[in-house]
């Protein structure tokens, strides 16, 4: 198949090991080729620009800007940029925050190869793909009512052993209104005392350890 009809893929990883194995897995079908691959966000928008692929598969943790805030950033200047998400973390929070930065798919590194390369054809035809037990996790808290930027602030100095005066201290807030705060998310979460709710926002991806 000559390079025009092959869908050239950008991979962007920190991990040089899991970077090269997709490369071979790209390269070993006969409709796609790996045209570059970006082990930084920065890295990964400066490669855009030169080779303009058909698709990136973007890491969600990468070293200096989230997947999240290169994709933002791709699609800022290139808003027809098909970009996949290929992470290890399948926090609905983080899932919906990377569909609505405009990423087509959302994959977990986990999943078979064959799948991988199903996925990217299918967004490189113009469709979006969500798999399905991604599509649950994120039906399933649907409904749930998000957490406030204070509430998920308050959320990561707890994460970080603070107690309530520190909280309060470090936030510039009242130690009553830290209380209230400690109150609300909790019940948002559906957790019973502090450590569960740590879990439960780093599970979801609401917070990051």
């Amino acid at each position: 198949m000559n390079n025009e009809a092959q869908i050239r893929v950008l991979s962007v990883d920190d991990h040089p090991l899991l970077s090269g194995g997709i490369s071979l897995l790209i390269n070993s079908q006969l409709d796609m080729i790996s045209v570059g691959h970006a082990s930084t966000g920065q890295e990964s928008l400066q490669l855009y620009r030169e080779l303009r692929p058909d698709i990136v598969l973007m890491d969600l943790r990468l070293p200096d800007i989230s997947g999240i805030d290169a994709t933002i950033a791709i699609r800022n200047e290139f808003p027809e940029a098909r970009i996949i998400m290929l992470t290890t973390a399948d926090g609905d929070m983080e899932v919906r925050r990377a569909l609505d930065a405009g990423a087509r798919s959302y994959l977990l590194k986990s999943m078979p190869g064959k799948e991988m390369v199903d996925v990217i054809r299918q967004v490189h035809a113009g469709k979006k793909k969500i798999p399905a037990e991604i599509a649950a996790q994120l039906a399933e808290h649907y409904n749930d009512e998000t957490l406030s930027a204070r509430e998920i602030e308050v959320l990561q100095q707890i994460a970080g052993g603070n107690r309530n005066k520190d909280i309060a201290e470090r936030l510039f807030i009242s130690e009553d209104t830290v209380k209230a705060h400690i109150k609300h998310l909790m019940e948002k979460l559906g957790a019973n005392d502090r450590t569960e709710a740590v879990a439960i926002g780093v599970r979801r991806g609401i917070i990051h350890l």
